[in-house]
């Protein structure tokens, strides 16, 4: 019995390797610039190891290969917010601290986010499942500025929606930031000054708004 329940760990374990490999191949061929709609089930297959009949031992399609990588997405992201937690940042440095630290977060993590840019060009589900980690991603952060005491007398819906805002804005700084050139610390320093402009006016403007019914 022990035998056999080690022989069913086994190929568990295995399975999840090569599902996670097929996983990396995907993000491995974006890293080339290409888009994810551009990719071929084939060519991930082959990128991964495998025969492309092994490809649907882990998925039905692409699209549901895409899904699974909208989720590492949103784990990326969210580690994101752990390790503002950890550094525990004060309100009067939180802006400027946490684009440093989200800057740092992209390059170590790029190839999640050069699939997260390519997937807003991708199919309806895929967009929609961006959106929605997109989504948890803005109600965490509310909920840390609610902890932090930042906007308290805002209501949650407003606050959330300017969550949403910030998120927007990150994704598109993500963007640039992958788009930087190696090793240009000029370049690296203005467009960490342009995106801390960028959150303050958000949060000027923040504390200024009123909902209207």
């Amino acid at each position: 019995m022990s035998q056999l329940r080690a022989l069913t760990s086994a190929r568990g374990e295995q399975k999840q390797r090569t599902r996670q490999h097929l996983l990396d191949a995907a993000l491995r061929l974006m890293d080339e610039r290409r888009g994810f709609a551009s990719l071929s089930l084939r060519e991930v297959a082959k990128e991964a190891g495998v025969v492309p009949a092994a490809f649907y031992r882990h998925f039905e399609s692409l699209d549901q290969l895409g899904l699974a990588l909208v989720e590492e997405c949103g784990v990326t992201l969210r580690r994101l917010l752990r390790e503002a937690r950890r550094k525990g940042l004060q309100p009067r440095q939180i802006l400027r601290s946490s684009v440093e630290i989200y800057h740092a977060h992209v390059l170590q993590h790029r190839l999640h986010f050069l699939f997260a840019a390519s997937a807003r060009g991708g199919t309806p589900e895929i967009r929609k499942a961006l959106r929605i980690e997109e989504s948890h991603f803005a109600n965490e952060m509310a909920q840390d500025m609610r902890d932090l005491g930042l906007l308290p007398s805002m209501p949650k819906d407003d606050l959330q929606m300017i969550c949403r805002l910030v998120v927007t804005t990150m994704m598109h700084a993500a963007t640039e930031i992958l788009d930087l050139p190696a090793n240009d610390p000029r370049q690296e320093r203005e467009l960490i000054d342009n995106f801390v402009r960028q959150l303050r006016l958000i949060f000027i403007g923040a504390r200024s708004w009123q909902s209207k019914d």
